[in-house]
């Protein structure tokens, strides 16, 4: 039997937890949330005891590991603390929003020798993994490009902690992680202009639009694009698009629906990224949480590792830099 503990207990962590209901020897033990509100929310929806922090957690229900559910910027003191006490880990994408905590917790989990996983989690989606065993026929990658956007309803009702955040924290991750999976390649600059004000003048001073351009050490180049600005009249709050062109073919997917869209007088919706249909729990998330409980049942590989979700941060953070400098970034260089 796996025991877990859930460190945040918003729409993910409740997500998490009832993704986890059911599953062969795994208990969730219970999660911590600062906030009593939320707490007392997490407690009616799950049925789980919530304490007031992670190290109550830890010392109340000594679980055998932790997923970290909390806000991007807030993960390096949990994760280090969790490291340490010997737990294995599930931290949310991206594992940290600057390259000292990132490294910071890496060193912790490689100090304890526990295993952890980070939660790209289109590692899962079902499109993803076609696209993945696709890329053998097309060749040596060429370009690559990649879109992954919301609409305002994301940094202005989802996130309270929007202004801590951007679109390239909060989208790129997945998109830089899933280039990176698909086409081997290892990059070595980054380049990236972007623009803001228009989320400003909501009360929120991030970037509403951030594009970069990496180049790879094999000559290829790829492209990223992530907004919060898609208007909240469309028929979702995700658009999400890519293409890997190689020498032989190309892979070019359009995972915006998930391929359903249901539109009525009555009824508009787009199949869920992740959710409840019935008493089931499907989805990316959901598939993703459930792997990282049954690869430590069972030992098997739990998916992206730590040190990827360090390169996948520092890529994120030499995006920023370039944006802020105007300038070409070479940290990747071997």
């Amino acid at each position: 039997m796996v025991t877990i503990g859930i460190v945040g207990a918003g729409l993910r962590g409740r997500l998490f937890a009832g993704a986890l209901e059911g599953q062969p020897d795994v208990t969730v033990v219970g999660l911590a949330e600062p906030s009593a509100t939320v707490a007392e929310e997490a407690r009616d929806a799950t049925g789980l005891p919530v304490t007031a922090s992670h190290s109550e957690l830890l010392e109340k229900f000594d679980p055998d590991a932790v997923i970290v559910a909390t806000p991007d910027f807030a993960h390096r003191e949990i994760a280090v603390e969790v490291a340490e006490a010997g737990k294995h880990l599930l931290i949310e994408k991206p594992v940290a929003t600057t390259s000292d905590d990132a490294h910071a917790i890496a060193a912790a989990v490689h100090r304890a020798g526990v295993r952890c996983l980070v939660g790209f989690e289109n590692r899962w989606n079902p499109h993803v993994v076609q696209a993945k065993a696709a890329m053998a026929s097309v060749g040596e990658p060429i370009t690559a490009s990649a879109t992954l956007s919301n609409s305002f309803f994301v940094p202005t009702t989802m996130l309270s902690w929007a202004g801590q955040s951007s679109p390239a924290w909060f989208l790129m991750p997945h998109t830089v992680d899933l280039l990176l999976w698909l086409t081997g390649s290892k990059p070595v600059s980054v380049s990236a202009v972007g623009s803001r004000g228009v989320l400003a003048k909501r009360g929120i001073d991030t970037w509403d639009v951030v594009h970069a351009l990496l180049t790879f050490d094999d000559g290829s180049t790829a492209t990223l694009s992530s907004a919060w600005t898609l208007p909240d009249a469309g028929d979702g709050i995700v658009d999400f698009r890519f293409q890997v062109i190689g020498t032989e073919g190309s892979v070019t997917a359009d995972l915006s629906h998930q391929g359903l869209t249901v539109v009525s007088d009555k009824y508009r919706s787009a199949w869920p990224v992740s959710g409840r249909i019935g008493r089931s729990q499907v989805g990316p998330a959901v598939w993703m949480v459930q792997d990282f409980a049954a690869g430590l049942v069972d030992g098997g590989d739990l998916g992206p590792g730590i040190d990827h979700g360090v390169l996948v941060t520092d890529i994120i953070c030499a995006i920023e830099q370039a944006i802020t400098t105007g300038q070409t970034v070479r940290p990747f260089q071997t």
